[in-house]
């Protein structure tokens, strides 16, 4: 086949416009989050676009994903922040990437590193203020501050930033959340008791960006809203972002199917009549949640088709209505909602899960495919 059967169609200018939309909004530097292929929408691409857009930084979880930011030319300030034990953080450095440590032993393997690189780390340390995940605890803050000064007054690093992370921000009556930028304040007044006098303190994430200014500090770290969806269903005031990705195929067949008729396995749905259903051709071996299976729609011929039945590997039906429609026929599953569309965040309430799941895990047979300024 000349054209892809199904494609992933990510509008670069929607980037670039939701970029501009929480800078102007939160007033401080923006790091925009490109980890995990950003976030589905190709990382590189996705990375290039917020710069356009006046990203000062960039958030990945590795330093691969750093080292693919600098091998493709991106020559901006990039932090990572997902070490593992015997971690290449002489790479890092030599790229002149910012890396986190969370603990005292991480903090000696980047010493360690520095001679190998040649140079002076760039450094930020991560507290856990109450995420319980990544981030040195409270109780070994101090210790942690003490070192990572003792090494920046040794040359072995400059100690760029202070940050943590919310669990709660989606949330934001959540209790937590208070406590967390309290626990988080207190951090950074250990590490200005130590003499660290960091460039960047971070907490915010998009929800917490959006929502409360008090945790802005001086950057704030966007990655869902910066692809255009919601970090907080329900809480979000409407800023005018617009979701950068679509997902389309191509029907592959249509047919008539008799009233009591079951469709795909187990047959958990019936047609209550006779009807018409078509085929799109991807399923769950593409991304496709298997949990939206008979609560998900899809548009075809201008109207929200229900899936009916479960989402197979590499199939899905949906039901036609006896609507005059082709095989061939564009079947869209998600985009930006201006077509009338389902968006990400509908398929994410069909299935039980976040929107950023569904953009972030689409792809097996998909092609991606940008579309840009002047092109189609």
């Amino acid at each position: 086949m000349s054209r892809a059967r199904a494609e992933i169609v990510v509008e670069l200018p929607l980037i670039r416009h939701n970029v501009r939309v929480l800078r102007e909004h939160t007033g401080v530097e923006m790091m925009t989050v490109v980890k995990a292929d950003g976030y589905g929408h190709g990382m590189v691409p996705a990375a290039r676009a917020a710069r356009d857009a006046g990203a000062a930084w960039l958030g990945v979880a590795t330093i691969d994903e750093a080292l693919g930011l600098r091998e493709a030319g991106d020559t901006g300030r990039v932090l990572s922040w997902l070490g593992v034990p015997g971690e290449d953080y002489a790479a890092a450095i030599s790229a002149d990437v910012d890396v986190t440590a969370y603990s005292v032993a991480e903090l000696r393997e980047v010493a360690a590193a520095v001679g190998a690189a040649g140079r002076p780390a760039r450094l930020q340390l991560k507290v856990d203020t109450g995420l319980s995940r990544g981030g040195a605890p409270l109780d070994a803050w101090e210790d942690l501050v003490a070192e990572a000064a003792a090494g920046q007054a040794r040359g072995d690093w400059t100690v760029t930033g202070i940050w943590s992370h919310f669990a709660c921000s989606d949330e934001p009556e959540h209790p937590a959340n208070d406590a967390q930028e309290a626990a988080f304040r207190h951090a950074l007044e250990v590490g200005e008791r130590a003499g660290l006098r960091p460039e960047v303190r971070h907490l915010a994430n998009s929800a917490a960006a959006i929502l409360r200014p008090s945790s802005r500090f001086d950057l704030v770290r966007c990655g869902i809203a910066s692809y255009g969806l919601d970090p907080a269903p329900g809480h979000t005031p409407d800023l005018g972002l617009l979701p950068a990705m679509s997902a389309v195929a191509e029907l592959a067949m249509v047919k008539r199917i008799p009233a009591g008729a079951g469709v795909s396995y187990g047959h958990t749905w019936h047609a209550p009549h006779a009807t018409t259903v078509g085929v799109v051709p991807v399923g769950y071996g593409d991304g496709v949640p298997r949990h939206a299976s008979n609560h998900a729609e899809v548009l075809v011929g201008g109207r929200r088709r229900p899936v009916r039945g479960r989402v197979c590997m590499d199939q899905l039906v949906v039901d036609l209505d006896d609507d005059d429609v082709a095989a061939g026929a564009r079947a869209t599953l998600f985009g930006t909602g201006r077509l009338g569309e389902p968006t990400a965040q509908d398929w994410a309430e069909a299935a039980g899960t976040i929107s950023y799941e569904i953009v972030t895990r689409i792809g097996g047979r998909f092609v991606r495919r940008y579309v840009d300024e002047g092109q189609e």
